[in-house]
């Protein structure tokens, strides 16, 4: 095998962070620029796989699995503080025992609060922004968010709703809705299954309701992360899908207010965009990171 194709594989790594085992997906040479990739509800690093290898040649790639997801720990409620104010501290400090300085972000649904904690946190050690789906202003929350909302303000009169989101119909949805009928043959049913899977493990879904309910202060910071973006206007690029009913092409469209100069494309697709139109992000990524890097 060449070094180049060694390069482009995907390599599968545990790491204990902090007391707890951390599973990443990396590929790429070390020596190259950093993209670190966070993932949203109800996936994992899994969501990368192809994205990973699209773009191995050119950078490097590290893509974790939060607490509670994929392949990492999942200790009970009981036992874990469950916040997103810990996910960041763990994605932090995964990064810290990697080594990785400086790198770009992409985001996606729950990696956004995450990864913007970050940025606002350390700003000096983010190199750009991607945001796929990864909300950041008031104006990308739709319908969908209502009965969370409730849920946020009385918790017990609401799980029963809440808890319909953690269903296989739930799951495959997010990945179906907004799928134009052309492409719906590129969805793979092992995306939800996979997912779904994660879900239906004993006490993930206490996981998934304490973040649910958590959810309410990700917007608490909303004004923090904004003043990131006027401050220190990181180079910003933005594929979203216009489709998406989860986090609607609003919250795309607003990261122009705060960066002018955000590259925003919005795409004939649903939530998970990179299943039906990974080529074309691939693309948009490398070229962005070409001449923002």
């Amino acid at each position: 095998m060449s070094a180049t194709s060694a390069s482009t594989e995907v390599r599968h790594h545990t790491v204990e962070v902090d007391g707890r085992s951390i599973f990443y997906r990396e590929a790429g040479d070390p020596a190259a620029p950093t993209l670190v990739l966070l993932h949203g509800f109800p996936s994992s690093s899994s969501m990368f796989r192809n994205l990973l290898r699209d773009l191995a040649d050119s950078y490097h790639l590290i893509a974790p699995d939060h607490l509670g997801f994929g392949q990492s720990d999942t200790p009970p409620v009981e036992e874990f503080p469950y916040s997103f104010d810990t996910l960041t501290e763990y994605t932090l400090a995964l990064l810290d025992t990697l080594g990785v300085d400086h790198f770009a972000l992409y985001l996606q649904d729950y990696g956004a609060p995450i990864g913007l904690r970050i940025a606002a946190k350390h700003p000096e050690r983010v190199t750009a922004l991607i945001s796929q789906s990864g909300n950041a202003y008031l104006e990308g929350f739709t319908p969908f968010w209502d009965v969370l909302f409730a849920h946020a303000k009385d918790r017990a009169a609401n799980e029963g709703a809440v808890r319909e989101l953690l269903t296989a119909d739930a799951t495959r949805w997010q990945y179906a809705h907004g799928v134009p009928a052309d492409r719906l043959d590129r969805l793979s049913p092992d995306t939800w299954t996979l997912d779904q899977a994660g879900l239906d493990r004993p006490g993930n879904r206490e996981i998934q309701l304490q973040l649910f309910w958590d959810y309410q202060f990700n917007l608490v910071g909303y004004p923090a992360f904004q003043e990131y973006f006027r401050t220190h206007r990181p180079p910003t690029l933005v594929a979203w899908g216009r489709n998406d009913e989860i986090f609607g092409p609003d919250g795309a469209a607003a990261f122009a207010r705060d960066l002018p100069d955000a590259e925003i494309h919005l795409l004939d697709a649903g939530h998970f965009a990179l299943e039906t139109h990974g080529p074309e992000i691939a693309a948009l990524i490398r070229d962005f990171l070409a001449r923002r890097l």
